[in-house]
């Protein structure tokens, strides 16, 4: 089959790499029709990855068709059309069986409850992929849903829907988007979707807040966006997502919030002393949540919102490439050429 590979940093290649066996009676094999890059992905492009090697498949966004099934599998079937999550759980553990697979007893974090991360579990970005356990880690795919909008459901919509979630928005409140990438506009559709009144959207980039104030969001033009925000809402907002994961934003975020304000991290940070201002935060009342989500739990909701067309995930995708011009792709996302957002790839092409 082929597959991208990461060679080093900068480096991926459009490879030939052995079809994947079956892992065990318990699991499948897909047939994947689109793969998507990650913001996460240009870590592992950039040079850093969660391991030192080289040569793994990369990916974690997938959606296909199951070509072969482990025995003991009951409730899918070959020619199902499915969604691939990012998270993978063992579904065995008490955990997993109530969805929350980033807290699974049997597969440690990161690198082995994501695909494309290491060696442990191959990407998805290939034309076929091996899924463990398909009862916890596959989910059946409504005829409204369309790839597109289904690669945006294995991880970057669930994520911004946790984030939303977890910062408990609520019908009037205002909320500011930091960072207006694919999970920071899947956050922007998503606070309305939980009913705020007001959603500005903060981005350095001038061609993302275009597309967050076509999604309904207040772009905010300024080169001080604190001062603006806060002369904006009066004082703060009552909730604030970040979806980039750098200290700078991070403290955008803490100090666009309001008195009792709530901010919700959903950008990775590799940081491991982040200066956390406690004494601000103690007369905010701030309410800090950060974590990292598990797909299987957030997609029952959002297949609904996206079928019932509440959501539109679809909206976010601005290329739709052949997988052969991955390597391309991959330089194209990273240096924010050509407009680029979010980038679907067609692994039959």
């Amino acid at each position: 089959m082929k597959a991208l590979t990461y060679e080093g940093p900068e480096q991926i290649s459009y490879s030939d790499r052995p079809d994947p066996a079956l892992p065990g009676p318990d699991g499948a094999i897909v047939r994947v029709t689109a793969t998507g890059i990650c913001g996460s992905d240009l870590h592992i492009y950039g040079g850093h990855g969660f391991v030192s090697t080289t040569g793994y498949c990369v990916g974690h966004e997938a959606v296909g068709e199951i070509v072969e099934l482990g025995p003991q599998i009951r409730g899918f079937s070959v020619g199902d059309r499915v969604l691939v999550p990012a998270s993978v759980g063992c579904d065995s553990c008490s955990q997993c069986r109530a969805g929350i697979v980033a807290a699974c007893a049997r597969h440690p974090l990161p690198v082995e409850a994501c695909y494309g991360l290491g060696g442990s579990l191959p990407g998805c970005q290939a034309q076929l992929l091996a899924v463990p356990h398909p009862a916890g880690n596959l989910a059946k795919l409504p005829d409204e849903v369309s790839d597109a909008a289904a690669v945006v459901l294995t991880d970057n919509a669930p994520t911004a829907w946790y984030g939303a979630r977890r910062a408990r928005i609520a019908p009037g409140d205002t909320v500011v988007v930091i960072g207006l990438g694919p999970v920071g506009l899947m956050a922007v559709q998503s606070a309305f979707a939980m009913g705020a009144a007001r959603v500005l959207g903060v981005d350095l980039l001038a061609e993302r807040r275009k597309r967050a104030a076509d999604l309904g969001a207040e772009p905010v033009e300024s080169d001080d966006p604190k001062q603006a925000i806060r002369e904006t809402l009066g004082g703060g907002a009552d909730v604030a997502i970040e979806a980039v994961g750098a200290d700078a934003t991070i403290k955008l975020a803490i100090s666009a919030v309001g008195h009792r304000g709530r901010v919700s991290v959903v950008g990775v940070s590799q940081n491991r002393a982040y200066p956390f201002h406690m004494m601000a935060a103690q007369v905010k009342e701030l309410e800090f949540h950060i974590g990292l989500c598990s797909v299987q739990y957030e997609l029952p909701a959002l297949l609904k919102l996206t079928a019932g067309g509440r959501i539109r995930p679809e909206a976010v995708v601005t290329h739709q490439l052949p997988m052969s011009d991955g390597p391309a792709a991959y330089r194209m996302f990273a240096d924010r050429t050509d407009g680029v957002g979010k980038v679907v790839l067609d692994p039959a092409r």
